[in-house]
């Protein structure tokens, strides 16, 4: 018995390109528009920040502050380094630095830099681990 073949079916033409916003629409998710007017314009430099720099909020948003600030100081309750804050809220690191950089200036958040753990354990912990094991 020889398989059955499925037929084609006549394939959909491609959709249209999107078409760019006009002035009066709201820009686009990663816009460089959006992009401007989430960083804002920067007259000093910008903060020395990392991707694994810890990032902790230091009060909670003020009623007055844009919506990405006061999304970085609600997530910022617990520490979180700049990449998992640049995922969370979907910018370029570019502009989570700059976002942070104006936090960090209005003295809401505070960079910490990350623990840095032993290259190795403590002996005599190991030591105490392995004799209870040997113990089971």
């Amino acid at each position: 018995m020889t398989p059955r073949r499925k037929r084609r079916l006549p394939q959909e033409a491609p959709s249209p390109p999107p078409v760019a916003p006009d002035a009066g629409e709201e820009a686009e998710e990663g816009s460089p528009e959006r992009l401007y007017a989430v960083t804002g314009l920067h007259e000093g430099g910008r903060a020395q920040l990392d991707l694994v720099t810890l990032i902790v909020a230091r009060s909670a948003p003020p009623p007055t502050s844009a919506p990405e600030q006061a999304a970085v100081l609600r997530l910022c309750s617990s520490p979180l380094s700049v990449a998992e804050l640049s995922a969370y809220l979907d910018l370029p690191f570019s502009a989570t630095t700059a976002l942070l950089t104006e936090l960090i200036g209005a003295d809401l958040v505070q960079a910490r830099a990350p623990i840095v753990r032993q290259a190795l354990p403590d002996r005599t912990l190991l030591e105490a681990v392995m004799h209870g094991l040997q113990r089971l």
